[in-house]
């Protein structure tokens, strides 16, 4: 028999190095020290006996052993995280108020609350969306039990669950992007996801003008739609019907929003530290599968060097 055996938090830190492909990330992630992260990911290497990670640049991309490797490390992790909320799930009763916008309603969480639906029967969720700013107020005032926000520049607190990529986005057959000065549809002031689509424009000297205001998702959905404007999201709320805009001297590349997940202070409901914990752990893994590929407007090259055709 063998005798050797995997502690699950170093699967886990190879989960998240995959994922994010970064040292220093992953160990801001998982609360640990960066040195911490390399001697688990070396030991485990060393029980694989072959090397899971190869040097891209910064980035470490996964070797076809650590691609294999990280396959059953998934599925054991699943397995491990579903045996303990079973074993939770009796206890746990309760109602939660989740603040979120619409956009991480919509994109990010369905898959993870079915999840936790199945885990926790007995606790009942109730969504609340809204813009950043006043949820976090919300929450900080304990009026909501936990909160996912995009981080402000202006917060404090909270904990960095998820980073999404900013995006250009216009609709399937729309020449908005081709307009000048490019019509936008973006979120009220004070937002960031709005804050960095005027200022990259700026940089560059791309004109540009507003042609839809929303505080919803749907409302700039239905400017892309329509093909009256370009507008920028995370990369999760590419949907069909949209398509992504490839970063050029036009339209130059976004950077990444952190999502930040707060728990109302002082709270001991068992049913939102079982919500919270939940979220913080099935967050920073991605669990949404994306469905849509990014379709460039240069007649179909995925090379993020290559133009958008203008």
């Amino acid at each position: 028999m063998n005798s050797l055996s995997l502690d699950i938090r170093i699967l886990r830190t190879l989960q998240s190095v995959s994922e994010t492909g970064n040292i220093t990330e992953s160990a801001r992630r998982l609360g640990r020290t960066q040195p911490a992260i390399t001697l688990q990911l070396q030991r485990l290497e060393t029980i694989c006996g072959f090397n899971l990670f190869r040097s891209e640049g910064r980035k470490m991309m996964l070797t076809p052993d650590g691609a294999l490797v990280l396959s059953y490390a998934n599925s054991i992790l699943r397995l491990h995280d579903e045996m303990l909320s079973r074993l939770q799930s009796p206890d746990v009763e309760g109602h939660v108020v989740l603040g979120t916008p619409d956009l991480y309603a919509a994109f990010i969480l369905p898959s993870i609350l079915a999840l936790f639906r199945q885990a926790f029967p007995r606790v009942q969720v109730q969504l609340q969306c809204s813009l950043s700013t006043p949820l976090v107020r919300l929450v900080h005032r304990g009026e909501i039990d936990l909160a996912l926000v995009t981080r402000m520049n202006d917060f404090a607190g909270g904990k960095v669950v998820r980073q999404e990529q900013l995006i250009w986005m216009t609709g399937d057959n729309s020449a908005a992007h081709t307009e000048t000065p490019v019509p936008l549809a973006l979120l009220p002031p004070g937002n960031i996801y709005r804050d960095h689509a005027i200022e990259c424009l700026e940089t560059v000297q791309h004109p540009w003008r507003i042609a839809c205001i929303s505080e919803s998702v749907s409302g700039l959905q239905a400017a892309v739609f329509s093909g009256m404007a370009v507008t920028v999201l995370g990369r999760s709320a590419l949907v069909p019907g949209m398509r992504e805009i490839v970063r050029g001297p036009d339209y130059p590349v976004l950077p990444k929003v952190d999502l930040l997940l707060y728990k109302a202070p002082g709270t001991k409901s068992a049913a939102a530290n079982a919500l919270h914990d939940y979220l913080a752990h099935y967050l920073p893994l991605g669990q949404r599968a994306e469905l849509i590929k990014p379709i460039p407007l240069n007649g179909g090259n995925t090379d993020p060097d290559m133009t958008a055709i203008s």
